[in-house]
C-alpha cells in the first residue's frame, strides 16, 4: 500500500513540473521547432521588437479525480482550469514563456497548461 502511495505521489509531482520545466527547456527553441512541438498558435503579434505567440487551451481541464455515483451525484477533487500560454520570440528564438488564466488544477498551479507545452520538453514527449 505504501509503495502505491509513493508511486502515485511521484506521478502527480511529475505532472506538476511540466509547465515550470517548459519555461526553462523551451528557451532558445527556434520558431519552426516551437510550431512543430506546440502547433500553430491561436494568436500572433509583433510587439516591442519581439514576436508574441499565444496558445489557448479553452476547454476546462479537470483535476485527475472524479467520482460519479447513481442518482446524478458527482464529486470532483481538484480545480478546473484553462490556459493561455504566451511565448515571446526575439530573432526567431524563444526568450520567454508565461501562463495566464485560471490554470490551477489538482496537478498544480499551472496544471491546465501542461498539455500545451508537453510536446516541447526535451526528451520528455512521452509524458
Amino acid at each position: 500500500m505504501r509503495v502505491a502511495a509513493v508511486l502515485s505521489l511521484a506521478a502527480l509531482s511529475a505532472c506538476t513540473t511540466i509547465p515550470t520545466r517548459a519555461r526553462h527547456d523551451m528557451l532558445g527553441l527556434s520558431r519552426a521547432d516551437l510550431v512543430a512541438c506546440a502547433g500553430v498558435p491561436d494568436m500572433q503579434e509583433n510587439r516591442d521588437g519581439q514576436e508574441v505567440l499565444t496558445y489557448r487551451q479553452d476547454q476546462a481541464v479537470q483535476g485527475p479525480f472524479d467520482l460519479k455515483t447513481p442518482f446524478s451525484f458527482e464529486l470532483s477533487v481538484g480545480g478546473h482550469g484553462t490556459c493561455r500560454a504566451t511565448v515571446a520570440l526575439r530573432e526567431g528564438r524563444v526568450v520567454r514563456v508565461t501562463y495566464s488564466g485560471p490554470s490551477a488544477t489538482l496537478a498544480g498551479k499551472d496544471g491546465a497548461c501542461a498539455g500545451v507545452v508537453r510536446g516541447c520538453l526535451r526528451g520528455d514527449s512521452e509524458q
